[in-house]
């Protein structure tokens, strides 16, 4: 009699369970069921035990009257949850068996069947989705707040070379992840006017809109327990006006329901028309109140009064968009719960906390007092109220500078234009937290040098450091099973929970077996992203080839230009007969433009362009191909990422905060090729200088230039290769039916002052790239720089990041998860 298959037992019996989905819950015959009809079901069942979980979490947290950290963000770049929840509740090799059992469509199949979900666009937004990953991991009480995005920022098409945005529309079919609360609705008030009457005000405002909550659950590894991730979308107070609807006017009647609910519709509405700065405005203000509101609702069910709110509540700021915060809590506290203005602002102090994510000024949100006023009126007070005495708090430390004064204030009102004047949303963040951090140790160091240099003099003991991290679980586990296998088998599973372990492959870099199994794993990968590629563009990728990656948000700051550059340059070698032996590369290029970004845009252009035309070349054969895969995600994220042999982190040096990109390709044995900028430093202090392609201008070497008189023009002049590049760009080598076509990025870089530097850093980048091209060309050195990368990056999980977060700010220390 043949031995019993525990796993294939386990499967068939979770079948079994997905068929009675099948037909109670979708209504399909499990027999006939399609790929989405099996997603459903699964989802179902999945989501069953997660609720479970979710009701158990809240009662143990009520019942300790714990203290709990809410976690504010614009974004919250979950990606899909299917799989993620099976590999939490440990149910990923039941379910492929059971699938695999029945025949069919196979478990990878399905989880393709789910959207991502459309609540972020970049690092920051995926930052907080691995941050909540952590905090339940850690089993932290913790809320994420957000809001409920019906479409997203938008979906990317190219059409002839350029970026089209469509809706995303992402919840057209429903999802399965989400908790309807419908119970939980509060009401978010814009314009009108104010009555003041000494500590307090009464707001008279001209309209609200409903704020209602559908929670996600965010489930914890190697735990039971779970975060909450509650997201807002606007609602109506009346779905249509009925009189305009019965009198025949019905785009009147839909208009007062769009009227409101468009809040929640787009992430980040075009913001160069005054209508998207009054909606972006209005977005910002909608979910603060609403995540505020629920927040004093459930303290005060808990504990009664308001009295040790401070004790009892941290509350987070992911960048400037919910600094409004800071007023909004003033004003509930104040106005609708009547405590005294000094009191309320001792609490608010102690609650707040804030991440900065920018160096550059002009990243740094403020917000016109005209539109302020109009939108808010009663915060409008608050602040100025605030920054009077803030103001006043420096004026008696520091008598008679006005210089100072000038800088540090809430208002900027420089030019003296009364029109003009402005609410710096990041002052307001630092006056009313008790804790700032960066996200990288050089990020935090030059915020206390430049941006907030007068802050950190004020409050030196606010700034600090918190340098980013992912979670292993969804960017190895998930991401690279291929490599997660071969961890497992050499560390043992308990990496995924403290990342540490990873010292442990130090030594595996020098066993050629393991060498051999780690580069067939990077193959199966790149083998699956070239499958991709050929049937999304047609493009065929050679897997042998050197696979060389900058996926991220296109940004001239982040210079997927210079890596254009590199590529022209290395075109033109070819075609002049020079480095023919140079290590065949894959170039590839994926990431979202904003809508009003032109320069952006122009740069996917070129991409698309310069793409066509090398691909096109017979002349080039498979010594070298451009891609660019559009509509870029977390989903392809995980696709992208672990075929990666290079990563591009190539911005200015000083201008990315840290990161989270170069952790992840580093993670998954790619090689990075970057400057001294962001989380680069610590990525090559942990991995080893040897291990890493490090080029360029460092933060001091371009301030030093933008002092003496940087001169790109005589960089052109003076250095052939890049001439040649530069003036085929100009010329229209790669758009003949439009020559001048790209005669503004040529300008941007030759005579209008090359802001990002890319000149200053061509050649150094150039021949950074021969060495990338030279180590690549004896593969068992490359494998063990691989693995020695993975080997340094323990230090970069999110769960450390979190740690110290909670030690070190939100005052939780006691209630983390030993590891």
């Amino acid at each position: 009699m043949p031995a019993s298959n525990p796993l294939a037992n386990e499967g068939a019996e979770f079948r079994a369970e997905i068929d009675r989905k099948l037909l109670t819950e979708v209504a399909a015959e499990p027999v006939t069921a399609n790929t989405k009809e099996l997603y459903k079901a699964l989802s179902l069942l999945v989501r069953e035990q997660l609720a479970q979980r979710w009701v158990k979490t809240q009662v143990e947290d009520r019942k300790a009257k714990a203290r709990r950290i809410y976690y504010m963000s614009m974004e919250f770049l979950v990606g899909r949850a299917l799989n993620n929840a099976l590999s939490a509740l440990d149910l990923r090799d039941t379910a492929d068996a059971a699938f695999s059992a029945v025949g069919g469509p196979a478990l990878t199949d399905v989880l393709e069947c789910e959207p991502d979900a459309a609540l972020g666009n970049g690092g920051l937004g995926r930052l907080a989705a691995c941050f909540l990953d952590s905090m339940a991991t850690l089993e932290l009480p913790s809320w994420g707040y957000g809001m409920r995005y019906e479409y997203g920022m938008f979906a990317q098409s190219i059409i002839n070379g350029a970026q089209v945005e469509h809706p995303d529309s992402w919840l057209v079919d429903g999802t399965p992840w989400e908790f309807p609360r419908p119970g939980t609705v509060f009401p978010v008030r814009f314009g009108g006017s104010a009555e003041h009457c000494g500590e307090w005000a009464e707001w008279n405002a001209a309209e609200a809109v409903e704020a209602r909550a559908y929670d996600y659950v965010i489930p914890g590894h190697g735990t039971e327990r779970v975060s909450t991730l509650r997201l807002w979308k606007a609602g109506a107070p009346a779905q249509i006006d009925l009189n305009a609807f019965n009198s025949g006017d019905y785009a009147r009647a839909a208009e007062f329901k769009n009227r409101f609910e468009n809040i929640s519709w787009v992430l980040y509405p075009n913001d160069s028309t005054p209508a998207g700065r009054e909606l972006r405005l209005r977005q910002e203000y909608f979910f603060v109140s609403a995540s505020l509101q629920d927040i004093l609702f459930h303290h005060l069910e808990e504990h009664g009064h308001l009295n040790n709110l401070a004790d009892q509540i941290a509350i987070h700021l992911n960048d400037t968009h919910p600094a409004i915060s800071v007023a909004e809590l003033m004003r509930l506290l104040c106005d609708d719960y009547g405590m005294l203005w000094s009191q309320a602002w001792s609490q608010c102090k102690r609650i707040f906390s804030y991440t900065n994510h920018t160096l550059m000024p002009e990243a740094l949100e403020t917000w016109a007092v005209g539109l302020m006023q109009y939108l808010l009126p009663r915060h409008m007070r608050i602040i100025y109220r605030i920054n009077q005495e803030f103001l006043n708090e420096v004026s008696q430390r520091f008598p008679g500078d006005i210089d100072l004064i000038r800088r540090i204030s809430l208002i900027d009102d420089a030019d003296g234009n009364p029109d003009n004047k402005r609410v710096r949303m990041a002052h307001l963040s630092i006056v009313g937290s008790h804790r700032i951090n960066g996200v990288s140790q050089l990020h935090s160091d030059l915020m206390v040098q430049t941006i907030f240099a007068d802050f950190a003099r004020l409050y030196p003991d606010r700034f600090h450091n918190k340098t980013n991290g992912v979670t292993p679980r969804r960017w190895v586990a998930q991401a690279n099973p291929n490599l997660a296998t071969l961890l497992d088998r050499r560390l043992g599973k308990e990496w995924r929970l403290d990342l540490d372990r990873l010292k442990g492959l130090r030594a595996a870099a020098d066993d050629p077996e393991f060498r051999n199994e780690f580069a067939a794993a990077k193959h199966v990968n790149k083998l699956r992203l070239a499958d991709y590629v050929k049937r999304e563009t047609g493009i065929i990728l050679n897997p042998h080839c050197l696979f060389d990656v900058q996926v991220k948000r296109i940004h001239e700051y982040k210079r997927q230009l210079l890596n254009v550059l590199h590529v022209i340059t290395r075109y033109n070698a070819l075609l002049h007969g020079v480095d023919e032996d140079a290590t065949p590369r894959c170039v590839i290029f994926a990431g979202k433009a904003a809508s009003s970004y032109y320069m952006a845009k122009q740069i996917i252009h070129l991409i698309h362009d310069v793409a066509t035309t090398i691909n096109g070349d017979p002349r080039v054969k498979d010594r070298l191909k451009v891609v660019f895969i559009p509509n870029y995600g977390v989903s392809l994220a995980e696709m992208i990422i672990p075929a990666a042999n290079l990563s591009e982190q190539i911005s200015t040096a000083g201008t990315e905060a840290s990161g989270t990109g170069n952790m992840k390709f580093a993670l998954n044995g790619a090689l990075t090729i970057g400057t001294e900028d962001g989380a680069n430093i610590e990525i090559r202090d942990n991995v080893g200088a040897e291990n890493i392609f490090i080029f360029g201008n460092s933060t001091p070497q371009v301030a030093a230039l933008r002092t003496s008189g940087y001169d790109p023009r005589a960089i052109y002049q003076n250095d052939p290769a890049l001439n040649e590049t530069l003036n085929r760009i100009d010329g229209g080598f790669f758009s003949p039916n439009e020559r001048k076509r790209y005669h503004d990025l040529f300008n941007a870089l030759v005579n209008y002052g090359d802001h990002y530097m890319l000149l200053a850093d061509y050649a150094d980048y150039i021949a950074t790239q021969r060495r990338v091209d030279a180590l690549y060309a004896t593969p068992d050195e490359w494998q063990r720089r691989a693995i020695l990368n993975v080997a340094g990056m323990g230090a970069f999980s999110a769960d450390r990041t979190i740690r110290e977060y909670a030690i070190d700010t939100w005052g939780m220390e006691q209630l983390l998860k030993p590891i």
